[in-house]
């Protein structure tokens, strides 16, 4: 009765998570707040949904289409409050380099790759949702926990250099062919600007940047990104931008979007997977930090499976009304808890607002520069460049810091193909731990002066020739029993007059079948050659395998003790009274007993 109970309460919190903040909007201050913070989100969502559907590939209407039901569903079906969700940039980045060269790859008009274009976004949207939601239906999500930090912070350098250097041959005018790597692309847009340099286009764009970095710096409290809108697209209309070769958003089809479910082909899906998989996890990554740092910021439950729940019924509504893949934002998320929200109905506020945009005022829109688009997300995307924190990888971890480095060089090289550069990364970290885990930390412990056991060969301390004192610090398994067994014979070899090893086990917190076989075969072999082995500081969990194994009894359950000391109290009293007098673990005194059970971890 307790479990079904338990199992109803779970249901209830996945389905309606809305219930517990839906009631609170009731009260004025709580509704003023957030009403005032949706609004002000959704100032800069608009012109930033455009920018980055552009960013997509992708009409600048399509971005208005994203920021519309997704948002509100994401906030009633998410666990954080605060989250924005909408169009990003790294999103949208790899939204155009999975369908960009695919479509281009199809034989098509002109005419038919919108539209095939369109649909294949909102199918990507689907399949990215579909997977998001399946995590956070079977509470997987601890996956996303193999996207190391090294590795998203080296991705997510080279995607912000990607997206900057993408947008200009929008801010010069000029166009080029593409090609198979981004950085001939970008090549190739530096020596047509040499010569070809739309120069209307560019005092536009340099315009829009000046006004947000002006307004940024000296009047914080106005915003930057509608402001830079309003001035360029006013200036569009006065002064015939467009009739002198400027190339604005132009016509934006008004209304709601409809509900439709893109053309399917299993084939065509298939090559699809890799980068919904990888946008799943690289998006909710984004997501979850921002979730979290606000969590911590306002003390709030957050639920990371709940929130894959919410981002993937999210993006799946996206795909459902024609738009593409969708996640938390960073800069809209800031803006959101800063202009003081307090519930999800914030976002409600928000998508609403762009609804009536879409409704009422898509003709003001129609000037609106391009150029002025591709300067909002170089602008979003600046401060993603961050050098320190690779810096920091370094000095904490150098195989970190090169992962880092490596992931941005390879996002940076192999561009637009970058799931490729991710699949490196997250390998490339899991072999260095892999390798880490190979060889940890082993030291013979000797007597310091301040009666404390320390590493004898790092403090310079006297061993004992019939003792030794052996300390692993780490698993115990597969990968690193042979490692473990080659120090442990060494270390033997080397002491022709061993009588006792005593194996030091606090820091072994795991151990798999290899690593429990190779302790029962030292303590085998080293028998028969007149060496004890005793077994000190064994915790509960690694203790209740050598129970299970039969190993406790093969050894005798008096060779475990509870401390190192009893260990060697035991030994001393084995050996003969002169090497007792010759050890430099001599002074050692204790007056505990000999420990038979294991101990608590």
């Amino acid at each position: 009765m307790a479990d079904a109970r338990q199992l109803v309460a779970g249901l209830q919190r996945m389905l309606v998570p809305f219930s517990d903040w839906i009631g609170e909007i009731r009260h004025a201050d709580t509704l003023r707040a957030d009403l005032i913070a949706g609004i002000t989100v959704a100032l800069v969502l608009v012109p930033q949904s455009m920018a980055y559907a552009q960013l997509a590939g992708l009409p600048p209407y399509i971005g208005l289409y994203a920021s519309f039901i997704p948002v509100m569903i994401a906030a009633f079906w998410g666990s954080s409050r605060q989250l924005a969700t909408g169009p990003v940039a790294v999103v949208s980045l790899m939204t155009a380099a999975a369908l960009g060269p695919m479509v281009m790859g199809m034989d098509l008009l002109p005419e038919q790759r919108v539209a095939v274009y369109l649909s294949l976004a909102a199918l990507l949207a689907i399949m990215v949702g579909i997977f998001q939601m399946l995590l956070g239906v079977l509470r997987l999500g601890v996956l996303v926990d193999f996207l190391s930090h090294p590795v998203v912070v080296g991705f997510t350098n080279g995607a912000a250099i990607i997206i900057a250097t993408s947008q200009l041959s929008k801010l010069f005018g000029v166009t080029v062919e593409k090609s198979e790597h981004h950085y001939e692309t970008v090549w190739r847009v530096v020596v047509a600007a040499t010569t070809e340099t739309h120069v209307l286009t560019l005092i536009m764009g340099i315009v829009a940047l000046a006004i947000m970095i002006l307004l940024k710096k000296y009047l914080p409290k106005i915003p930057t990104v509608l402001t830079a809108v309003v001035i360029t697209t006013v200036a569009s209309w006065m002064f015939g931008f467009q009739a002198a070769g400027g190339k604005v958003v132009g016509e934006i089809p008004e209304g709601l979007p409809g509900v439709s479910f893109p053309e399917f082909d299993l084939q065509v899906a298939s090559k699809l997977v890799a980068a919904a998989i990888t946008i799943s996890l690289i998006g909710f990554m984004e997501a979850i930090a921002i979730a979290k740092a606000m969590a911590a910021q306002t003390r709030q439950r957050l639920d990371t499976n709940q929130e894959l729940f919410g981002q993937g019924f999210s993006n799946i509504t996206a795909g459902l009304f024609g738009a593409y893949p969708v996640s938390g934002s960073f800069s809209r998320s800031a803006v959101n808890i800063a202009a003081g929200a307090r519930t999800g109905f914030s976002s409600v506020v928000t998508g609403s607002v762009v609804a009536i945009t879409l409704l009422f005022l898509t003709p003001l829109l129609y000037h609106l520069p391009q150029a002025t688009l591709a300067a909002v997300i170089i602008m979003a995307v600046i401060n993603l460049v961050k050098v320190q924190p690779i810096k920091h990888a370094m000095k904490v971890q150098k195989h970190d810091g090169v992962v880092s480095i490596i992931t941005f060089a390879l996002t940076l090289i192999m561009a637009p193909h970058l799931e490729k550069s991710i699949i490196v990364g997250v390998l490339l970290s899991l072999g260095l731990y892999l390798y880490r885990s190979m060889r940890p930390r082993f030291a013979e412990l000797s007597l310091h002066s301040d009666g404390t056991f320390r590493d004898a060969d790092v403090h310079s301390l006297q061993k004992c020739k019939y003792m030794s004192v052996l300390r692993f610090d780490g698993s115990l398994y597969f990968a690193n029993a042979g490692y473990f067994e080659t120090r442990v014979l060494r270390n033997v070899a080397s002491k022709p007059d061993l009588k006792f090893l005593i194996l030091d086990l606090e820091g072994v917190n795991e151990i798999d079948a290899t690593g429990e076989e190779v302790i029962g075969n030292l303590h085998e072999r080293l028998g028969q050659g007149g060496v004890g082995v005793l077994i000190a500081r064994t915790k509960r969990q690694t203790m209740q395998i050598f129970e299970r194994s039969g190993l406790a009894d093969e050894i005798g359950r008096e060779h475990f003790f509870r401390t190192r000391t009893d260990a060697i109290e035991y030994a001393r009293g084995q050996l003969g009274e002169q090497a007792v007098e010759e050890s430099p673990l001599n002074p050692v005194k204790s007056t505990r007993r000999m420990r038979l059970e294991p101990q608590t971890s």
